[in-house]
């Protein structure tokens, strides 16, 4: 397998959320100026929604029928845009603080949104508790609450099962509780100390965590993020991933990373590959590559440096093209302008 960049499509600033049309015809970025851009894939042409977030747009979904999307930002709302009449329609204050991440059932009935920060809750500088719940489910289409779920601050990732009756979320203590989608009771629960740190250099406190989360099409929970550092200040921990039956009792890690294919930095995405086995993308401190396919087997097949941060991931449903929202880093202005520095990859997997 070969992951070669075919294009680029450039944006105003770094891309923090993607979505896709199902037959690919469009793009929507979530972006750091708060906008959701509609990307044309094959003309490369950008155009900006009609309304933004007060602070960093940081995901995007698009609900079936490709009509309507919802984004979340660091302004901790969720927004409902109907792209037909280019207008939001719908505007639901979620959090008081970020929205880290906005995930969609499958069947697109359900969203939800993490959320969470980091303070130090006592003398060994663990979190204190939050001062809301950091994980709400909402009706798709109506905007209702349905569940309020309390899981340990920040909460940075999420995920809806295949069959979308579990909800995981994975916080920056690598612990990922798991609830039941109907009920809102607590399904499932474990802690994995690979992806969380603690360090005195410079400043105490913890950093890391569990910054993607995917189901298998068998059920079993993918993990990603950045494990154990000798300076948590300085983001070279371990690129990592793992994968947990969660079902068993107490869970059971079935496989992770090899160190052979480990650098440093942090992950912060994971794509199921169409045919088996997995994308994981984020930035790197030190390695070879920011964005890597895995076999079922935890094999590498194929990896690539794109020179960015790799923030989401997204497959056409055939694995033959692969987009990558991504972000570079800031160029000084010139005469006064900032120049582009979002973008999204356009991969050839062959």
């Amino acid at each position: 397998m070969k992951l070669v960049k075919s294009k680029d499509i450039s944006l105003p600033t770094g891309v923090l959320g993607l979505a896709a049309t199902a037959d690919v015809t469009r793009l929507y970025a979530a972006c750091m100026d708060g906008v959701v851009y509609e990307c044309d894939p094959a003309a490369g042409t950008v155009t900006p929604l009609s309304d933004r977030h007060s602070s960093f747009a940081s995901s995007c979904v698009l609900l079936p029928g490709g009509q309507t999307l919802i984004s979340a930002g660091y302004d901790g709302r969720l927004l409902w845009h109907d792209l037909a009449a280019k207008k939001i329609i719908r505007s639901v204050q979620a959090h008081a603080f970020w929205s880290w991440r906005l995930v969609l059932s499958p069947g697109g009935s359900r969203v939800a949104s993490t959320s969470g920060q980091y303070l130090a809750g006592g003398e060994k500088y663990e979190p204190a508790a939050a001062s809301e719940p950091t994980v709400k489910v909402y009706d798709a289409q109506s905007g209702e609450l349905i569940h309020a779920l309390d899981h340990g601050p920040p909460v940075l990732s999420a995920a809806f099962s295949p069959d979308g009756k579990h909800l995981a979320a994975g916080n920056m203590m690598g612990e990922v509780c798991l609830w039941d989608v109907e009920t809102g009771k607590v399904a499932g629960q474990f802690t994995t100390p690979d992806f969380t740190c603690w360090g005195q250099i410079k400043s105490p406190h913890y950093c890391g965590g569990i910054y993607g989360l995917e189901f298998t099409t068998g059920g079993e929970l993918l993990c990603c993020g950045m494990g154990p550092m000798a300076d948590p200040m300085a983001g070279n921990g371990k690129m990592t991933w793992q994968r947990w039956d969660w079902r068993a009792t107490p869970a059971k890690k079935l496989g992770q990373i090899r160190d052979s294919d480990a650098g440093r930095g942090l992950m912060e995405t994971l794509a199921l590959a169409p045919g088996g086995g997995f994308l994981m993308g984020g930035r790197q401190a030190q390695g070879t590559w920011t964005v890597a396919v895995f076999g079922d087997d935890g094999q590498l097949l194929a990896s690539l440096d794109t020179k960015s941060r790799i923030t989401r991931a997204a497959f056409i449903s055939d694995g033959s093209t692969l987009y990558l929202a991504a972000t570079l880093a800031q160029p000084k202005p010139v005469s006064g302008k900032w120049g582009d520095y979002g973008r999204i990859h356009v991969l050839n997997v062959t």
